[in-house]
C-alpha cells in the first residue's frame, strides 16, 4: 500500500518517533480537547542534538490530526483507524478514483508509486490458468488447520529451503500462511509486544508497516535514522550500523520507552540495498544481546535482477545466534509479481510465537483454492528457474537500466542498486529551503497534474528531498513518464529559481512519471 504521510512545517528530524506509554484513548482525548482536531498542530517537538530533559515523544508522526472531527458512529480504535486512512492514503484514493488506461482514461493518474511488478502479467497469467492449478476438492472449501493446509506448509518449507539455501531442510511444523505480509507484521507485534511497546527499525523504510504494527496492537516504532552521510564507520549512503542501533536502542530506553524487537527489510525497500552475511551477522548479534526479537522481511529475495549482487538469507546461515527470536517474512506479491493475491508465509522455530500467530489467522486466513495454487506455483521449480526468473530479471534490468540512464542524463543523483523495483534518487538540490513542507507542496501539485508520488517523508526518511521511483512497468510508460515529466520538472534546476509559495502555481502539464 502507497503511504504518503502528512507533513510537518519542520526540516528537522526526531531521534525517537513514537509515544511513550500513549494510547488510542490518550490520543482521541487529546483530539477532543483541542475541538474535534481543528487546528491541532502535527507534534514533531524531539530533534537531534536536544537534550532528553527538553525532549517530546508522541504518535503525530505517525499522522496529521489537523482537520479531523472525530465521529460519535466509532469507536476510540475506529476513530484512530479513520484518522490514519485519511492522512497516508490521500494519494492511494485519488489514484483509484482515477486510474490511468491508455485506451479508457487516457488523462488518469499515473501511479509508479506504488511497488508493484508490472512486468510479468503474461507469465503469470499463463501459468496461473493451467490445468493443474483448478483442482476443486471438498478440504479446500472446509476449515483447514488455521496455520494452513498441510500440503501448503510443506512445500513452503521445500521452497525456502531452496531458495534460501538453508544448511539443512527447514520444517513444515515451523511455516505459518497468512493472506500477505502485512497481516504478518501486526500478527507479530501483537503476540510479541504489549500495547504501548515499541520495535526499532532503520529509516527510510516502507511506511505500511506503521500502519501494521499501531492499528492493531497499538505497538510503536523507534527509529534509528539513517542518512546519505558517509562518516565514521559508514562505507556508503544510508549504511545502517550497530552503532546506529545502538543509539536509537538507548535513547529510547532512556525514556523508558520497552523496546522488544528489530525489525529488518532486507532487500531493503526503499533503499535496494542488500546487507551482506556479516552485516546480518551483526544485526542479529546485536538483538542477542538486548534480548530482542528479530523480524526479517525479505519479500523481495527473488528479485535481485543482477548478478553482480549477491543475496543472502537468514535462513540460510549456518547458525543463528538466537533462533528462538528470529522470525523470517516472505511472500509472493513481489517476487512473483502477484500483488493481487494475498498470501504471506512466517519461520519460526519458536512454537510460543508460531501458535499465538495462529490463533490470529482465522482473520487472516487464506481460502483452500488459493492455497492450492501458491502450491502449485512454489513446487514448478523447473518453470520457476528456467522461465520466470530468467525472464522476470532480465525484464527488471532492462527498465533499472533504462530509468538509471535517464536520470544519468538528467543529472540527477541515485543510489545505483540492483534489488527490488525502486530507485531511490535524490532531488535535494531542486528543493529551494530544503524543507519536508516543500516536499509536500510539490507532492500534491505533482497530484494535481495527474502524478501519484510520494516523498520521502513517507518512508520517514530523514533528510528532504529524496524520492523513490518505480520502475518495474512497461517501456512505452517508462518512456512517456521521462519524456513529458522529467525534463520539464528538474532540467534548469527549476525548483531552485521559484519561491515557495510558487509551487503551488506551477502549470498544469500532464505529468507521466511518478515517485513514491
Amino acid at each position: 500500500m502507497l503511504s504518503i504521510l502528512k507533513q510537518s512545517n519542520s526540516g528537522s528530524s526526531p531521534s525517537v518517533a513514537l509515544p511513550r506509554g500513549l494510547d488510542f484513548i490518550q490520543v482521541l482525548s487529546d483530539i477532543a480537547g483541542m475541538g474535534g482536531g481543528a487546528g491541532l498542530q502535527e507534534a514533531r517537538a524531539m530533534h537531534v542534538g536536544r537534550p532528553l530533559s527538553e525532549r517530546r515523544t508522541d504518535m503525530y508522526s505517525f499522522c496529521n490530526p489537523g482537520e479531523f472531527q472525530s465521529s460519535p458512529f466509532l469507536s476510540t480504535r475506529g476513530n484512530i483507524a479513520n484518522l490514519f486512512r485519511g492522512s497516508t492514503e490521500e494519494g492511494y484514493k485519488a489514484y483509484h478514483a482515477d486510474k490511468y488506461d491508455e485506451d479508457k482514461n487516457p488523462n488518469g493518474i499515473i501511479n509508479f508509486g506504488t511497488s508493484e511488478n508490472k512486468l510479468c502479467f503474461d507469465l503469470m497469467s499463463k501459468r496461473l490458468t493451467q490445468s493443474d492449478m483448478n483442482l476443486m476438492e471438498p478440504p479446500l472449501l472446509q476449515y483447514p488447520d488455521w496455520k494452513g493446509h498441510m500440503f501448503l506448509r510443506e512445500e513452503v518449507a521445500r521452497f525456502l529451503t531452496y531458495y534460501c539455501k538453508a544448511p539443512a531442510p527447514l520444517k513444515a511444523e515451523n511455516v505459518i500462511v497468512l493472506n500477505g505480509c502485512g497481516s504478518l507484521f501486526s500478527a507479530l507485534a501483537t503476540v510479541l509486544c504489549d500495547p504501548g511497546e515499541a520495535v526499532l527499525i532503520a529509516t527510510p523504510f516502507y511506511g505500511g508497516i506503521t500502519q501494521s504494527l499501531f492499528l492493531y496492537g497499538n505497538v510503536k516504532l523507534v527509529y534509528a535514522y539513517l542518512d546519505s552521510k558517509i562518516t565514521g564507520t559508514s562505507t556508503r549512503p544510508f549504511q545502517l550500523t550497530v552503532d546506529k542501533l545502538e543509539k536509537a536502542l538507548q535513547d529510547a530506553r532512556s525514556e523508558s520507552v520497552g523496546v522488544k524487537a528489530l525489525i529488518l527489510l532486507n532487500p531493503q525497500n526503499p533503499l535496494g540495498d542488500i546487507y551482506s552475511l556479516s552485516e546480518l551477522r551483526d544485526y542479529l548479534e546485536f538483538a542477542k544481546r538486548h534480548e530482542l526479537h528479530v523480524i526479517v522481511d525479505e519479500i523481495y529475495m527473488l528479485s535481485v535482477f543482477d548478478e553482480s549482487a549477491t543475496f543472502h538469507s537468514v535462513l540460510g546461515m549456518d547458525r543463528l545466534p538466537d533462533p528462538q527470536r528470529t522470525h523470517v517474512m516472505w511472500g509472493i506479491s513481489k517476487d512473483f509479481a502477484v500483488s493481487g493475491i494475498r498470501f504471506g508465509t512466517l519461520y519460526t522455530e519458536n512454537q510460543d510465537v508460531a501458535n499465538a500467530v495462529a490463533s490470529l489467522c482465522y482473520f487472516h486466513g487464506v481460502c483452500g483454492p488459493v492455497q492450492h495454487k501458491v502450491a502449485q506455483l512454489l513446487r514448478d521449480r523447473d518453470w520457476i528457474n528456467q522461465v520466470y526468473l530468467r525472464a522476470n530479471h532480465a525484464r527488471l534490468k532492462a527498465a533499472h537500466t533504462y530509468v538509471t540512464d535517464e536520470l544519468k542524463t538528467l543529472g540527477v543523483p541515485f543510489l545505483n542498486r540492483n534489488a527490488g523495483f525502486f530507485v531511490w534518487i535524490d532531488f535535494r538540490k531542486y528543493l529551494r529551503t530544503g524543507t519536508f513542507e516543500e516536499e509536500m507542496l510539490l507532492w500534491r501539485r505533482f497530484l494535481d497534474n495527474k502524478v501519484l508520488l510520494s516523498c520521502g517523508k513517507a518512508f520517514e526518511c530523514s533528510e528532504p528531498g529524496w524520492f523513490r521511483i518505480i520502475f518495474a512497468d512497461k517501456t512505452h510508460r517508462l518512456q512517456l513518464g521521462v519524456w513529458h515529466f522529467l525534463p520539464f520538472y528538474i532540467t534548469q534546476s527549476c525548483l531552485q529559481l521559484w519561491p515557495p509559495h510558487s509551487l503551488l502555481k506551477l502549470p498544469s502539464i500532464p505529468g507521466l512519471l511518478c515517485f513514491s
